[in-house]
């Protein structure tokens, strides 16, 4: 029991989103420290963000939580990062968006986050434009969400499984009121309402050629 508890002692004393020498040579770049808000700004509703337990917990009214650590903005990419969701919550992952103060981000497409939320678009949907309807995932568990861009193709996978494999048209024209259409920028994380409830952990990034 003694040897248990020291080793649970241990595990949750580790650090954070920590990188093996290997996988920095790889170019992969950890985007969260676990402890602050450094790289990362809110905009409306700043208090529905905090960070617990190495996490970032959304939970309010609704605000966004931009990645704003690089100046460089990211086209090809592969985003890796943890998400845990709470019953009837619903989240988001946005990408080649853009910080604005208030509203739904306009700019970029949305990996969707919604396992038991009342919104048919489940977890793996690239909102609005393929959307998955039944959820890959449960609630109170951690998952692992995989977003990649490489040229005009999107890959979104939850834990290793593709949800979603698309190739934007060439032609495909931004829409007034959310663009949905490939350029650059950055990421961001939703809070949606203040009944939902979603972690996120263990945040990095590789940026591609």
């Amino acid at each position: 029991m003694i040897k248990h508890l020291a080793l649970t002692a241990l595990i949750l004393t580790l650090p954070i989103a920590t990188l093996q020498a290997e996988e920095k040579a790889d170019g992969w770049k950890t985007l969260f420290d676990g402890k602050t808000f450094e790289g990362w700004k809110a905009n409306e509703h700043k208090e529905s963000w905090k960070i617990e337990n190495g996490t970032f917990m959304a939970a309010g009214p609704r605000s966004h939580l931009f990645y704003v650590g690089d100046d460089k903005p990211f086209v090809n990419f592969e985003l890796e990062l943890e998400v845990l969701t709470r019953p009837k919550s619903n989240g988001g992952v946005y990408f080649h968006t853009q910080f604005q103060e208030t509203g739904w981000p306009k700019y970029g497409y949305e990996a969707q986050v919604n396992a038991t939320h009342r919104d048919p678009r489940k977890t793996g949907s690239l909102y609005a434009v393929e959307n998955v309807m039944k959820a890959p995932h449960e609630d109170d568990k951690w998952f692992k969400y995989y977003i990649k861009v490489d040229g005009r193709r999107i890959l979104i996978k939850v834990d290793g499984e593709t949800t979603v494999d698309y190739t934007e048209p060439e032609d495909r024209e931004a829409g007034k009121e959310f663009t949905r259409k490939l350029d650059k920028g950055t990421f961001a994380f939703q809070a949606h309402d203040p009944i939902s409830v979603v972690k996120f952990r263990n945040i990095r990034v590789r940026r591609l050629p």
